[in-house]
């Protein structure tokens, strides 16, 4: 007789060990929008990158050649070629420069005024002729320092030229009045290292052989008159 079987006992079920919770990262979302803001960062750099050289060119394509003084020229003196240089500017309405093409037709032309190196050349500093007596007579009278007012002489000024005494006659115990010859001033040099200056007269009629005579030998002194004549 076959004995019963044994109930069968339930193991006891191994324990469980408790899993670690893993945390929750958001390293690839960050990658990804890294990856977008540099990308971005670019696309902006190249169009402003594009639009520089937009402007540089549109810039470029806005200058002009115009003329330009290259060196101080007075008034009343003639241009001559090395007086005028070509320069680039931004057009501007505000500006009325000579073209550069002009600069040919230009040469012989006088100077209205005084041109100071540097500074842009206008029609309106130019004249066909000095305007101070291209009808008359013109002499060079080199005055040295103390025999015209210092400083004080322009173009366009009406002087006196008056004959000083030569050396004989400044012992004669009577003192005749000084001959006179009215003139204009057209140009003025710069004073040299004695301070003598060359000073341009024009004159009318048959004056200037005598005036030239005169200065010559030294003897002509210059009086500015009252520019309110």
């Amino acid at each position: 007789m076959e004995s019963p079987a044994a109930p069968t006992v339930p193991r006891p079920a191994a324990p469980t060990a408790a899993r670690p919770e893993l945390p929750i990262t958001t390293t690839a979302p960050v990658k990804r929008e890294r990856r977008w803001s540099v990308a971005a960062l670019c696309v902006v750099l190249a169009a402003v990158a594009g639009l520089g050289a937009a402007a540089a060119v549109t810039s470029a394509s806005d200058r002009t050649k115009v003329l330009a003084v290259a060196r101080d020229v007075p008034a009343g003196q003639a241009l001559t070629a090395a007086d005028l240089v070509v320069a680039e500017v931004s057009a501007d309405a505000a500006l009325t420069p000579v073209p550069a093409g002009r600069k040919t037709s230009l040469v012989g032309k006088r100077a209205a005024v005084d041109l100071r190196k540097g500074g842009l050349l206008t029609t309106t500093q130019l004249s066909t002729g000095t305007g101070l007596g291209d009808d008359k007579q013109q002499v060079g009278v080199q005055v040295k320092r103390g025999q015209a007012p210092a400083g004080t002489l322009a173009p366009g000024d009406q002087v006196l030229a008056v004959t000083t005494p030569a050396q004989a006659e400044q012992a004669g115990a009577a003192e005749a009045p000084p001959s006179t010859i009215s003139a204009v001033v057209v140009t003025v040099s710069r004073p040299d290292a004695s301070g003598n200056v060359v000073v341009n007269l024009a004159v009318a009629g048959n004056k200037g052989p005598l005036l030239a005579t005169r200065a010559a030998q030294g003897r002509i002194a210059l009086v500015r008159e009252p520019r309110g004549q």
